[in-house]
């Protein structure tokens, strides 16, 4: 397991270091730092999803398994969202404890007027029936959306945006991520 989250990470890396991103639709620095990074399903993508912020030069720390308590002196939420069987063994927690855990999350940083910025990076592996709970929970909960179009060919999240009226960006690739980011997020 260890060895694989080592792989992914330097091939997000690789990836995110080499390739260009595209232009941003979203408007310019309408973020706040500092970030916290959590995950919605426990996929690895979380670690994908702090690098593109490391690379971006964002400050944000990623918790795997973020609490409430882990929202004082934050400005902006950002959810990764995709479930993982294997992410979720390896945390010891039940797909119900990880739900109960983001809803939770979720309604904390509502109270706190936190914005809250959903990713969706891992494409159609973190889509269907045990990934689409969490990836609309945290859609919906969201300010801005910024998804890999491979996770979006049925217009799962563009219905969403559409629907709750969410900004949303759809890039080719995880690398295209990082320029969107960075606005995103741009003082």
């Amino acid at each position: 397991m260890k060895q694989r989250a080592a792989i992914l990470s330097i091939l997000a890396l690789f990836i995110i270091t080499f390739l260009p991103g595209f232009v941003l639709s979203q408007p310019k620095g309408k973020f706040e730092q500092p970030v916290l990074i959590t995950s919605a399903g426990q996929s690895a993508d979380v670690t994908i999803a702090g690098m593109l912020f490391k690379r971006a030069n964002i400050q944000a720390k990623a918790i795997a398994l973020a609490k409430t308590t882990d929202l004082d002196g934050v400005k902006t939420l950002v959810v990764v969202a995709g479930f993982s069987s294997k992410g979720l063994g390896a945390a010891g927690i039940s797909r119900e404890q990880e739900l109960t855990r983001v809803k939770s999350l979720l309604a904390a940083a509502q109270e706190k007027k936190l914005k809250v910025v959903t990713l969706h990076i891992g494409g159609k592996a973190r889509r269907g029936n045990q990934s689409d709970d969490f990836n609309k929970m945290a859609a919906e909960a969201s300010s801005y959306l910024l998804v890999v179009k491979q996770g979006d060919e049925d217009q799962f999240f563009s219905k969403i945006a559409a629907e709750k009226k969410i900004p949303i960006d759809l890039v080719d690739k995880i690398a295209d991520a990082v320029r969107p980011v960075g606005n995103a997020f741009a003082k």
